[in-house]
């Protein structure tokens, strides 16, 4: 950030009174303007046959890769609102959102992901979208597993299909930790 968004003056780079950490500051106005991480939604659309709604991506990272529907949440939404309104942009389905199923901490990239798990109709309609090149439902052993496209999803995932073996439901925390930039 260059400019205050309050008053359009040259914002500082500082620590203001009271923080820990160098912030935007606006000499003119005092306006502080904090930058917080960013929160990514989702959902592990599950159908009455027990397979798992994965779409293939079509946009930008990892176009071609495997993908649980997921996005960035929107301002006034839950996380729930926005997993299944994510669900829908990237595959066409309506979902009936469920548990919370993760929370995972990436910080490098300044990411919080909440993924729940979400039930298809038995009629479910889904298909391809600007975001997804193929939309389909597979069985545990079905999913390829070399070709997802992050590490989140393969956490969210293993630990789902682990949980509904077990007959458990359980929320998992994770921090993911990347290699430096």
């Amino acid at each position: 950030m260059k400019f205050c968004s309050a008053c359009g003056h040259a914002v500082e780079q500082r620590v203001p009174d009271g923080d820990h950490q160098p912030r935007a500051v606006c000499p003119a106005c005092s306006a502080v303007h904090y930058v917080n991480p960013k929160m990514v939604v989702g959902c592990i659309p599950e159908a009455p046959n027990g397979r798992i709604l994965m779409c293939k991506r079509d946009i930008w990272p990892r176009i071609g890769k495997w993908t649980v529907p997921a996005g960035y949440l929107e301002m006034g939404e839950t996380t729930a609102e926005g997993a299944a309104r994510e669900t829908f942009e990237e595959s066409q389905a309506a979902v009936t959102m469920g548990r919370l199923v993760a929370i995972m901490d990436i910080p490098r990239v300044d990411q919080v992901y909440i993924l729940y798990h979400g039930t298809l109709a038995a009629d479910a309609h889904f298909g391809p979208t600007p975001e997804s090149s193929e939309v389909c439902l597979m069985r545990e052993e079905d999913i390829p597993w070399r070709e997802i496209a992050f590490p989140t999803i393969d956490i969210a995932l293993r630990a789902f299909f682990e949980d509904r073996r077990q007959g458990v439901a359980r929320v998992h925390h994770e921090v993911i930790r990347l290699p430096a930039r």
